[in-house]
């Protein structure tokens, strides 16, 4: 995809993605913080599927939502993203940056916020802080998706069960917050859209402000073919015919 196009599309997300959320969090201010549709259904649904095996799976998953995870994820995609070892550097530090202000974001329109969580009888794990939107469902699909962008500015065509697989884990994290019972999905729903926007605006930076030798998101200049050129204007010199000599 070529930088301009790039740009566009990042912007365009962008804007969705925010409208979605500012309206999200207008309806859920709006209840006072109360469960909205669908929310009080499905922590209903989980408390009455919550099998011990089920439970373990879902704890694990939601501890790899937030800490040593998360970090070391992005840790990875910065090192994909750099091409030199001073490159791979400043992207490690540029992709921490970029998951530690989304998480201090995050936290500031946590608490400016103020909801709160379900009641904690539902609670299957440890919970703290309010609600909306969810932290380790906003954390965990921020680093994911510095880690596929990474991914597919590297190897585009060859890593599409690698990207799934990252997305996966990330989805499963924000689902796993509802399973357990500390938060409802409309928590889940606002971080995930909070991650979309960020990582928009992060990919509208990169290709709009980024000098395009450090960009790795856009593709690559296409190479020359070796065998043209001198090599071919070579062969047509040995193709042509002696010329006569005099009589």
């Amino acid at each position: 995809m070529k930088r301009q196009g790039t740009s566009d599309i990042a912007a365009s997300t962008a804007l969705g993605s925010l409208v979605a959320f500012v309206l999200l969090a207008l309806v859920v201010t709006g209840h006072d913080g109360a469960p909205l549709s669908g929310d009080s259904e499905l922590t209903s649904w989980s408390l009455t599927h919550r099998p011990d095996v089920a439970l373990a799976m879902a704890r694990g998953v939601t501890y790899t939502g937030t800490g040593v995870v998360p970090y070391s994820l992005v840790v990875l995609a910065g090192l994909l993203l750099g091409r030199t070892a001073r490159r791979r550097v400043r992207a490690v530090a540029a992709c921490v940056c970029a998951l530690a202000a989304a998480q201090a974001l995050r936290f500031a329109v946590m608490s400016l916020i103020a909801r709160p969580r379900p009641p904690v009888a539902n609670w299957a794990t440890h919970a703290s802080g309010w609600s909306f939107p969810s932290g380790h469902t906003t954390t965990s699909a921020v680093a994911a998706g510095l880690l596929v962008l990474a991914v597919l500015a590297r190897a585009p065509q060859s890593r599409r069960a690698l990207v799934l697989l990252i997305g996966c884990w990330a989805v499963l994290v924000g689902l796993s917050r509802v399973y357990l019972g500390v938060h409802w999905f409309s928590d889940v729903v606002g971080g995930w859209l909070f991650a979309i926007c960020w990582l928009s605006l992060l990919v509208y930076a990169v290709t709009r402000f980024l000098p395009h030798a450090y960009c790795t998101l856009t593709a690559p200049p296409a190479r020359e073919d070796p065998t043209t050129d001198g090599h071919e204007d070579g062969s047509r010199e040995q193709r042509r015919p002696p010329p006569h000599s005099a009589a």
